[in-house]
Formats: C-alpha cells, structure tokens, sequence
C-alpha cells in the first residue's frame, strides 16, 4: 500500500481500443510504481481462429478501427509531458497458441509470396512452439505494441510506430527489460497488445507468434527526458544459443540488402530442410536474425539474416 492505495491492479480485456487517440477515456488510473497485470488480445482481436487454414484467410474480418487490438489506456497519475514513462516488464505470459500468417502484398517480399498463408502454433509445450515436422522454436514472449497517445488530436493508426513507442516490435522486450517512452499528453495513456510468443530480428513475413497474453508491468515516472523510446536489457540482445547459419547480400540501399538477405535464408531453407518456401518464410519471421552487418563501406551496405540451428530438431 502507498497513501492508502493499492499498488497492484488487475486488468481484463473487456474494452479495447483499435486506434491512437488522446480524447479516450482511461479503462484504469494508477500511481507511479504501480504493478498491474494486463490481460491481451491477440493483433487480430480474435478474427483468427484455432481451428482455421490457410484457406480461411482471406474471409477475416477485421476490426473496428485502424489496427491492433490494445488493452487501455491506463493513466497514471501526475504524469505529465516532457517526463518519461518507465515501464518494467515483469512477466509476458502466453496463451495455449498463436499463429503466424501472411498474405499479398504485405511483409518484406511481396514479390515472391502473393498468396495467403497461415501456420498454428501449439505454445503449450515445454517453452516452445510447435507446428511444422521437425521444428520446436523457443519461446521468448513480449508485447509487440507499448506506446502512448500522442499530443496530436484525432485516431491515428497503431500500425507504424512512433516517437511515442507503440509497433516498435522489438523482439528484445522480454520479462526483466526496461522500456523508456516519452510523454506527451496528461496521465500518459498507456496501451498494450499485439503479443508475440517468438519472434525473429525484422518479423519478416510481417507476423510473429501472434497470440493472447497475461502481461504484468510495472509502471513508473522518470524527470530524465527521451526523444524517442529506449530499453535496458539484463542479458545480450539474443534469445537462442547454439550455431547460427548467416545469409549476407550487399547493394547500395538497406531495403534491397534486407530483402535479399531473407531470400537468400528462404532458399537456403528450402535446399536444406524438408520446409516449403512458405513454412522457410514464416520461420524466418518468427526466430531469424536481420542485422546491419556494415554500413561504412560505400558504395554497398551488408544486411545478413542469421538463423539458429539448434531449431531444426
């Protein structure tokens, strides 16, 4: 207890929100250093079902809104712009399954993947997903959105990120991080969403392990301004140990470095293992590496896409 008020909230999922937006109104206020556990939705909020293919892909229907399904916002009380929300990740528990999918022109290659795809993962064993012959991934479970409202007026799509956090879909924002986001409105307005049971450096085929959530976070204030988002890790900024086989391309723009790289892991995939070149694409999304390997030695730049052996079993 402080000042008489609980320090530990439990928030469900029975109001979400689909959109940044200032004007709405907080489903919870807390204090500065308050836990709160935080049930969510998967980014669908639950148009995907367990028991679809991938031929039921293309009659989802989406939500209201213009993007993720987020739990909030929650206010904290005296937060005001120009401080910093600090937000300790304490647990990111996952739900019994998730899924992956991709579809036309969305992810990193649109040219080479025009259809719908869709793999279900099964999270309910031994810390890992299971779903293809031959393939366990380990779980490292996070929130893929964490963000505040921002100062502009009106709905703004919770699909880029921003100044203000939000899509960061930073892989590394596991239990023991972090996160350290700028405050541009009264009370912050925090929301949460878009679990992810794994996911690899880049999300590639633009999905990770999607999934439902029981998230717990701690929620204090900060006078030490940030421009933009920030973390603190408590271990290297990797999840899975073992060999690691790396693809490299080389060209004058990131983009197109980027793009090759993953092809280049796609093909090699396919020419070692028994995957097709959909499963080789969604397992780059959900547990490769895409890093900037140079980018000094002009007039070519070197994107390599790393992926860890040791989730071939």
């Amino acid at each position: 207890m402080a000042g008489g008020r609980a320090l530990s909230h439990y928030l469900p999922a029975e109001r979400l929100h689909f959109a940044w937006d200032n004007s709405l109104s907080p489903v919870l206020e807390v204090e500065a250093g308050a836990e709160i556990t935080i049930e969510t939705w998967d980014a669908s909020g639950h148009a995907i079902q367990r028991n679809w293919t991938s031929d039921d892909l293309p009659k989802r229907v989406r939500k209201p809104g213009v993007g993720h399904a987020l739990t909030g916002p929650i206010a904290i009380n005296g937060a005001k712009p120009g401080q910093t929300l600090v937000v300790e990740i304490q647990e990111v528990r996952p739900a019994a399954w998730g899924w992956t999918s991709f579809g036309p022109q969305r992810g990193l290659l649109p040219e080479d993947f025009r259809h719908h795809f869709l793999q279900i993962w099964d999270l309910q064993e031994n810390n890992a997903a299971r779903g293809m012959r031959g393939v366990s991934v380990p779980l490292a479970p996070f929130c893929g959105v964490m963000g505040l409202a921002l100062a502009e007026p009106g709905q703004h799509s919770t699909i880029p990120p921003r100044r203000v956090g939000g899509n960061m879909d930073v892989r590394q924002l596991t239990a023991g991080t972090t996160l350290y986001l700028p405050i541009e409105v009264e009370g912050a307005l925090f929301s949460v969403g878009d679990a992810h049971g794994a996911q690899g450096d880049g999300e590639v085929c633009i999905t990770a392990i999607e999934m439902d959530s029981t998230t717990t976070l701690r929620l204090s204030l900060s006078d030490t301004p940030v421009r933009e988002p920030q973390l603190q890790l408590l271990q290297p900024p990797t999840n899975i140990g073992g060999a690691y086989h790396g693809c490299m391309a080389h060209a004058p723009d990131l983009m197109e470095a980027a793009k090759n790289a993953t092809r280049y892991l796609v093909e090699w995939l396919c020419q070692t293992t028994h995957l097709d070149a959909d499963q080789a694409y969604v397992l780059a999304s959900v547990c490769a590496e895409l890093r900037i390997s140079q980018i000094v030695d002009a007039p070519n730049w070197t994107v390599t896409a790393f992926f860890p052996l040791s989730v071939l079993q």
